[in-house]
């Protein structure tokens, strides 16, 4: 058995596996057993797995990977990342005077500021999420240059969006009418995410400008489909409503996406961006190895 804890942004969920003691097996990323636990009536119930990692890099306090749900591995996860930093600070062994951590990803070292509830367990974290590119190299996309409000054809029906990675590829749509934002993502973002344009798929959010001045995201995530949350998701809604000057930058931007609410500030020139937001432990529990689950299958 192997023990795991569950955890939440804002209901994008994840089981957590700790490898920085004893080596995980390398079966763990076999997409059959993850898509076997992650199962919602068959298995644990997840959107992926977050396995916390030594680091390879010196100034990283921890290494994370985030491996979804179909068995896919993004670059880099904004709620797993505030999952993880949430873990490591309450599950350290003494108090921690520290309030910053150094999480590495396969997109760089991500910096998570922690806010502390009164039992001094993080409510809240403020994570670095790096510069959003523009150019559809950095996706990757086909074509090169800036992608931003423009046509692309899905099955013959023109969309107007704009391409951004945060470190793994978005596809932005905003929508200026009353029509269904979820129903949108379920039926177009599958088809969007399989795009030839895409050659490594993409994430895909469809957003409204609400009177508030908030904005309305629902998301259709690369190997895991409709979410509650996507906290790269989020930050890609930012950058490309400034992008498009639908917004300006400097301002912090609150996100409401089916989950819950978060913020994201970007500084002028899209240099950089960080997003805020909340991460729960649910529970912990022990899954079963490969050859035990393959045995009860």
């Amino acid at each position: 058995m192997l023990r795991f804890t569950k955890l939440h942004g804002l209901g994008n969920d994840f089981l957590l596996l700790d490898g920085r003691e004893h080596p995980l097996p390398g079966w763990l990323a076999d997409p059959a057993y993850v898509a076997s636990v992650c199962h919602r009536r068959r298995g644990v119930g997840a959107d992926g797995l977050l396995l916390v990692l030594p680091t390879i890099l010196e100034l990283a306090d921890a290494r994370m990977r985030v491996i979804n749900a179909d068995g896919s591995e993004p670059q880099i996860c904004g709620n797993g990342l505030r999952c993880v930093a949430k873990y490591i600070h309450d599950h350290s062994p003494g108090p921690r005077a520290e309030r910053v951590l150094r999480i590495e990803t396969q997109a760089g070292i991500r910096s998570c500021q922690l806010q502390l509830a009164p039992s001094g367990r993080v409510s809240t974290v403020r994570a670095d999420m790096g510069r959003p590119e523009l150019d559809r190299e950095a996706l990757p996309m086909r074509g090169s240059g800036p992608f931003v409000d423009q046509p692309l054809l899905v099955d013959g029906v023109p969309l107007t969006g704009t391409a951004v990675s945060l470190g793994n590829p978005h596809f932005v749509i905003f929508v200026d009418d009353a029509r269904d934002l979820p129903a949108m993502a379920a039926t177009l973002g599958p088809r969007v995410e399989h795009h030839p344009d895409f050659p490594e798929r993409t994430n895909v959010e469809f957003a409204r400008l609400s009177p508030d001045g908030a904005i309305e995201v629902s998301v259709w995530e690369r190997g895991c489909g409709l979410t509650d949350a996507c906290g790269t998701g989020a930050c890609a809604v930012a950058a490309a409503a400034i992008a498009t000057q639908r917004l300006a930058a400097g301002a912090a931007q609150t996100v409401n996406l089916p989950g819950g609410r978060l913020t994201i500030e970007a500084d002028p020139g899209l240099r950089r961006i960080w997003m805020t937001g909340p991460a729960a432990e649910v529970f912990s529990g022990d899954l079963p190895t490969a050859a035990l689950l393959a045995e009860d299958r």
